[in-house]
C-alpha cells in the first residue's frame, strides 16, 4: 500500500519550496542590475493580477501576484516582463534603462538569476557535507565485489561471475557500489563496457542494462537501468571535511545533477524515455509535500535539487528565458550589432508561446496521472 500525504502539506511544501527559490532568483537579477545602475520598475513573485504590494523610494513596485508559478523583475526600458525592449521609449529618457547598459553588464544581469540558483544548491550541499561529513568506504578494497545475481541478470548472462570485482564502467573508475548504481540507473537499455577484476587480472565484459520500472513508497514510478548484480555489505563511514572542501564537493554534486537533467531531457527527446516522466506544477506540489513529510533534511535536499533544475531550465537557449537573452547577447557580440527590435520581439513572443505550450503540456500530463485517470 502506497503512502499518501494530505493536500495541505503539498500546498505548504510547494510554497515553501518555490516561493524562496523564485524570489532569490529574481533578487539575483535585481541586485546585479542595481549594481550597474539599472532601475527596476517592478519586482513580482508570481504572475498575473497583483494581490498585494508596495512601491519603494526608488520607484520599484514590489508585489505578490496571483499565479505562484514563477516571478520576474521588469527593468526600465522593458516593454514587458520578458525583457522585450520598448521601441517607444524616448531617447532622452533611457538613463537607467536596461537596454542602455553595456552588453557585458546586460549579460551579467541576466546570468545572475540562474547563477543564484546554483549558488543556493551549492550552499545547501556544502552545509550537508560540513554537518554530516563525506561518505567513504571504510575499506575501499572490499567494495564492488559481486555477491549474487537477481533472477533476470544481464550481468550473469554476459559472463560476470560471483567473486568478480567491478572496477570501472565505460572506462570510468568505480569507487563504491553506490557509484556503480548511479552510473547504470540512468541508462536503461544501454550497452556498456564493465571492467571487472578476476583472479587479480582485469577483464572487460560488454553488458546491456535491463530496463526496469521501480516505484517508491509514494507510488511514483521511474524507469531505471539494472544489470542484476548484488554486492556484499561493506562498512561505510563519514569523513569530516572543511568549508573549502565542502564547497568543492557541493559544486561537483551540483554539476552531476545538471548533467543528469541534460541526459534525461535528451533521452525523452530521442524516445529512450517516456514523456510521462515529465512533471508540471501538480507533480512538483506532490513531490514537495512528500519530501516535506519525510523531514527537514530530505525537504531541504529536494529544494537544492529543484534550485538546480530552475537554473538548468532558465539557461536553455529559448527566447523569453534567461538562456535566450544570453544567446542574443552572444550573437550581438559576434556580429558587433544587435538584432532589430522587430526580430527580437518576434523571437521572444515565439519563445513565450513555446514555454506556455510546454507548461500546458506538462500540466496535462500531471492531470493524466491523477488517480481518477490512472486506469
Amino acid at each position: 500500500m502506497f503512502e499518501s500525504v494530505p493536500l495541505w502539506m503539498m500546498i505548504v511544501g510547494f510554497l515553501l519550496m518555490l516561493g524562496p527559490l523564485v524570489t532569490l532568483h529574481e533578487l539575483g537579477h535585481y541586485l546585479v542590475g542595481r549594481w550597474f545602475g539599472v532601475k527596476a520598475e517592478a519586482f513580482s513573485v508570481g504572475f498575473g493580477k497583483e494581490m498585494l504590494g508596495y512601491t519603494d523610494k526608488r520607484g520599484t513596485r514590489w508585489k505578490l501576484s496571483m499565479l505562484p508559478l514563477g516571478g520576474y523583475v521588469q527593468f526600465k526600458g522593458d516593454m514587458n516582463p520578458a525583457s522585450v525592449p520598448d521601441p517607444n521609449m524616448p531617447v532622452g529618457e533611457n538613463e537607467g534603462a536596461f537596454q542602455h547598459a553595456k552588453l557585458g553588464q546586460k549579460a551579467l544581469i541576466v546570468a545572475a538569476g540562474p547563477v543564484t540558483n546554483l549558488l543556493i544548491a551549492i550552499l545547501i550541499f556544502a552545509a550537508f557535507f560540513m554537518a554530516y561529513g563525506r561518505p567513504v568506504a571504510a575499506d575501499p578494497a572490499q567494495e564492488n565485489y559481486v555477491a549474487s545475481f537477481s533472477d533476470d541478470s544481464a550481468a550473469r548472462e554476459a559472463g560476470i561471475r560471483v567473486g568478480d570485482r567491478i572496477t570501472a564502467i565505460d572506462g570510468e573508475p568505480m569507487r563504491d557500489f553506490r557509484q556503480v548504481q548511479e552510473t547504470i540507473f540512468l541508462y536503461p537499455g544501454k550497452a556498456m563496457e564493465v571492467t571487472v577484476e578476476r583472479a587479480g587480472e582485469p577483464l572487460t565484459i560488454p553488458v546491456t542494462a535491463r530496463s526496469s520500472e521501480i516505484t517508491d513508497r509514494f507510488g511514483n514510478a521511474m524507469t531505471i537501468g539494472l544489470i542484476g548484480v548484488l554486492t556484499r555489505e561493506t562498512e561505510q563511514r563519514y569523513q569530516s571535511v572543511g568549508p573549502i572542501e565542502a564547497v568543492g564537493l557541493a559544486t561537483r554534486e551540483s554539476g552531476k545533477a545538471m548533467m543528469l537533467m541534460a541526459t534525461g531531457i535528451k533521452q525523452i527527446i530521442v524516445g529512450d524515455r517516456s514523456v510521462k516522466e515529465l512533471g508540471g506544477p501538480l507533480s512538483m506540489a506532490k513531490f514537495s509535500g512528500e519530501q516535506l513529510s519525510l523531514g527537514p533534511r530530505e525537504f531541504v535536499a529536494f529544494v537544492a535539487f529543484i534550485s538546480i533544475n530552475l537554473a538548468f531550465i532558465n539557461l536553455l537557449p529559448i527566447p523569453a528565458l534567461d538562456g535566450g537573452h544570453l544567446a542574443f547577447y552572444a550573437v550581438q557580440a559576434i556580429r558587433r550589432k544587435p538584432a532589430s527590435p522587430r526580430s527580437q520581439e518576434l523571437a521572444y513572443r515565439t519563445g513565450m508561446a513555446l514555454v506556455l505550450g510546454l507548461m500546458v503540456f506538462v500540466t496535462l500530463i500531471d492531470i493524466a496521472k491523477l488517480p481518477i485517470f490512472s486506469s
